[in-house]
């Protein structure tokens, strides 16, 4: 069945059919998908604005978690509360002392606490229809798309290694507003999503091993920290500071 995705809704015998082999596909990545989150990922790097030229080097890990996308009526069927955490984890077999368990309770309450300073609007969605719900909303249309991060990688993973920057391409968007949505750690799918006033720019990357990475870039202009980060607070005043969205990322825009 093909359908615009905002706006597709399975049967309800095709739903109910599906929701017994999603979980247990979320259950059997939860494993892989943690250990890579709690590598030093691509998106953990911060640069100055200065540094980012054809010819710098850099030593970056591209990778992607392997988080399954659960359909709006999966995710919206499973509690996403701290006053819910055992329900959470008997329902989708994690065990309780685990390093899962440990970021299920991290990811929710950074969800549940209060707005960050200087952020209009966040929010965690738990389905792709949810995220663009709320990028749409904070944008004012439906007319919108997201950009992302491309490797040249068919997996779309590589080792950490040296990078050499090979273009720097502005990325003009219209209006000053965007919505920023990152991969959080959960057993599924989970973006935590803020408005952003961010300069874009698209980075061409080579590595040695031949991979050729197309990295959406956000550029800030301030040193406020964003919803789930707060690396932006260490920086330097007044010093623009970058830093890659990783694969796992959505960066929404108005057509």
């Amino acid at each position: 069945m093909h359908c615009p995705v905002p706006t597709c809704k399975l049967p309800m015998a095709m739903s109910l059919s599906l929701a017994a082999p999603l979980l247990l596909l979320v259950a059997a990545v939860i494993p892989s998908a943690y250990a890579a989150h709690r590598e030093a990922s691509v998106g953990s790097v911060l640069f100055a604005k200065s540094d980012l030229y054809p010819g710098s080097k850099m030593t970056l890990h591209f990778s992607r978690t392997g988080a399954v996308t659960l359909p709006r009526g999966h995710a919206d069927s499973i509690p996403f509360s701290s006053a819910k955490i055992p329900e959470i984890l008997s329902r989708l077999s994690v065990p309780a002392g685990s390093p899962a368990a440990a970021d299920i309770r991290y990811t929710l309450a950074e969800c549940e606490a209060p707005p960050t300073p200087g952020v209009v609007a966040q929010s965690c969605a738990t389905s792709f229809e949810s995220m663009f719900d709320f990028a749409a909303s904070s944008l004012g249309t439906r007319d919108i798309h997201a950009m992302m991060t491309k490797l040249s990688k068919q997996d779309g993973a590589t080792p950490r290694q040296a990078y050499t920057v090979e273009s720097v391409r502005p990325l003009p968007v219209a209006g000053r507003d965007k919505v920023a949505c990152h991969g959080v750690p959960y057993p599924y799918a989970v973006f935590a999503c803020h408005t952003t006033t961010a300069a874009l720019y698209m980075v061409t990357l080579a590595g040695v091993d031949g991979t050729k990475a197309d990295a959406l870039t956000a550029c800030h202009l301030d040193a406020s920290p964003t919803f789930f980060d707060e690396k932006l607070s260490a920086a330097p005043v007044g010093v623009p500071m970058c830093h890659f969205l990783s694969q796992d990322s959505k960066l929404w825009v108005r057509n």
